[in-house]
């Protein structure tokens, strides 16, 4: 699993569409698991995951702190299980929200605390995180850049 995290116009998808050219691509729905469309991916593909914000921002209408968090767990487990059943290679294109002016509205704060630690979940389950930035990116678990 790989993930590329990077701010608003950063250039992650064209990056991962330029090194994954055949890959799969599939924007996450809210409300939506890996479930209900996971097992359609073929066998051995490359498959590129995006819209975490959006099913993240959709997860906390609904649920509290905790059950978001547990709520991604289980996606991240049952996507990491698919990729060793179906030989797949993730990739997963994640938000940046870190950086610049904090949000006044408490429910924005609260996306923007729970995308941070989203991501550092991520971080923790990949061979590879790269930031990307003015359509460059870093490798940030081993210093490497590309």
């Amino acid at each position: 699993m790989q993930c590329f995290i990077g701010g608003a116009c950063s250039g992650r998808r064209d990056l991962v569409d330029e090194r994954f050219p055949e890959a799969r691509w599939h924007r996450l729905a809210p409300g939506q698991g890996v479930a209900d469309w996971l097992d359609d991916v073929p066998v051995g593909a490359t498959l590129v995951i995006t819209g975490w914000a959006a099913w993240l921002a959709a997860a906390l209408v609904d649920d509290n702190d905790d059950g978001v968090r547990a709520s991604w767990r289980i996606m991240l487990q049952a996507l990491a299980a698919a990729q060793r059943r179906q030989g797949l290679e993730l990739v997963l294109i994640l938000d940046e929200m870190g950086r610049g002016i904090v949000p006044m509205a408490p429910e924005a704060r609260r996306l923007r605390d729970l995308n941070g630690w989203l991501a550092q979940e991520v971080a923790s389950r990949c061979t590879a995180v790269w930031h990307v930035r003015h359509g460059l990116a870093r490798r940030l678990d081993d210093g490497d850049s590309a």
